[in-house]
């Protein structure tokens, strides 16, 4: 089997978790514990290093692998060929078999911006299922929300002019990740994508422009790389051009002087980029000036404050790459009991939680608190029962929603130099439930 195809498929969606989950829940079931409701909370206890906020994303994926998730009967036999469930009870396997997801779930809506240890997602579920779910869940979140992060740094620096282009399919963790990230960078706030699979299946049209190779291997067997130029746009009208495969002034001098009618663009993607950009535009003047080549939201700041021409950016490696989000999923609450995590640096909050937003600020209190006034609670039920209770978002409810989120922050949370993070406030109510649970948990282990 070490050949097979390792390309997921929806009806393998149960498998896709980590071993000690599928253990857990054997274990569960011998104790008579798997039908019992649990809450788990996904979040994350501290931001990536730079970050002042975190664009939500991912609920999509997270509902679609809900909605399938089963077992099938060879799932499960060469499940039990490993022999690592011999121990197992009966019943376990009978649960798997007939088992599909009969949770609630409550969401912050895709493209809002969080902070720290404030839940993004909350699964309410027999335990055995809110136990198998978190490895995929945290999978699908964790990676769409730091891309839906960048996104939005990158037009928050970028500004609402600049065209912003996601090119990192060659970078993301894999072809899965691929479509993932470029979906993310478009509720983040990024114009297209590059990936054509991607862009097809969300309604859209792909973007690019060329690379090197064509320009080379086209001068080389044709003659110049003016010829190179014009072959691609013989079937190509007018398409933006890649100018810095040689010398980048002589091609945009080149062009100046013979240039091509609606020619969309230029593409810059080495050297340095704020003096060739000023030079190519006085050259090409009214020409759109694209550069791309490792940058970020950083290099784009430094970019616009030295003067660069730059009307936009393609975004690979350090868009669908970089320091992850590393989100948690933990029980907040087993058959109404609430529990918290009290191990060093790991703290968690006990019980099913709200995030009540207002012009203050993010408070984090009890889910069944009374919202206070002039706030909203973010967390909205997405699943009833194993069945979606809301149609997902468009895309471009999404984008609206994370640049309204982004332009409500202070400007220190949106510097992507030295940001400085908003803190919740606890709520009177989770702290005085803190408080009880901490006491009734050293109990039970002195």
């Amino acid at each position: 089997m070490d050949n097979a195809s390792l390309q997921i498929q929806p009806d393998e969606y149960g498998l896709l978790t980590d071993l000690y989950q599928l253990t857990m829940a054997a274990c569960y079931v011998g104790e008579g514990l798997d039908q019992r409701r649990a809450s788990f909370e996904l979040f994350v206890r501290r931001l990536p290093e730079g970050f002042g906020y975190l664009i939500a994303a991912g609920l999509a994926s997270a509902l679609d692998y809900l909605d399938k998730f089963c077992f099938t009967p060879a799932q499960l036999a060469a499940l039990k060929a490993t022999g690592i469930f011999a121990g197992a009870p009966a019943d376990f396997w009978q649960l798997l078999e007939s088992g599909k997801f009969s949770g609630d779930v409550w969401a912050v809506p895709e493209g809002t911006a969080i902070f720290a240890n404030e839940p993004i997602l909350r699964v309410e579920a027999p335990l055995w299922q809110a136990q198998i779910v978190e490895t995929y869940l945290l999978n699908a979140i964790n990676y769409q929300t730091l891309i839906a992060t960048r996104a939005a740094r990158l037009r928050d620096v970028a500004g609402p002019e600049a065209k912003l282009l996601e090119f990192g399919t060659r970078r993301a963790f894999s072809p899965q990740a691929s479509l993932w990230a470029a979906r993310a960078a478009l509720a983040g706030g990024l114009d297209a994508t590059s990936n054509v699979l991607a862009a097809l299946k969300l309604g859209r049209n792909p973007v690019g422009t060329m690379a090197h190779a064509l320009v080379m291997a086209i001068t080389a067997l044709e003659g110049s790389e003016a010829d190179s130029f014009e072959a691609f746009h013989r079937y190509f009208p007018g398409a933006a051009l890649l100018i810095d495969t040689y010398d980048t002034m002589a091609a945009a001098k080149m062009l100046g002087q013979n240039r091509p009618d609606q020619l969309a663009g230029i593409r810059l993607d080495s050297g340095d980029l704020v003096t060739l950009s000023q030079q190519v535009r006085q050259e090409l003047p009214g020409i759109p000036i694209f550069a791309s080549g490792d940058l970020d939201e950083r290099e784009i700041l430094r970019l616009k404050q030295a003067g660069a021409c730059i009307d936009g950016y393609g975004l690979g490696t350090k868009l669908v790459t970089g320091s992850p989000v590393n989100g948690v999923y933990k029980l907040a609450e087993i058959d109404g009991i609430p529990v918290m995590k009290e191990a060093s640096g790991k703290l968690t909050y006990p019980g099913r939680k709200q995030i009540f937003r207002s012009e203050q600020g993010d408070r984090l209190g009890l889910a069944d608190e009374a919202t206070p006034a002039h706030a909203d609670g973010l967390l909205m039920p997405v699943m009833r029962h194993g069945q979606r209770v809301v149609a997902d978002d468009s895309l471009g409810q999404i984008c609206a929603r994370a640049t309204r989120s982004v332009a409500q922050l202070p400007a220190t949370a949106r510097d992507v130099v030295n940001p400085i993070i908003p803190q919740a406030e606890i709520s009177p109510a989770l702290q005085k439930l803190t408080d009880c649970t901490r006491r009734s948990q050293l109990a039970t282990v002195n």
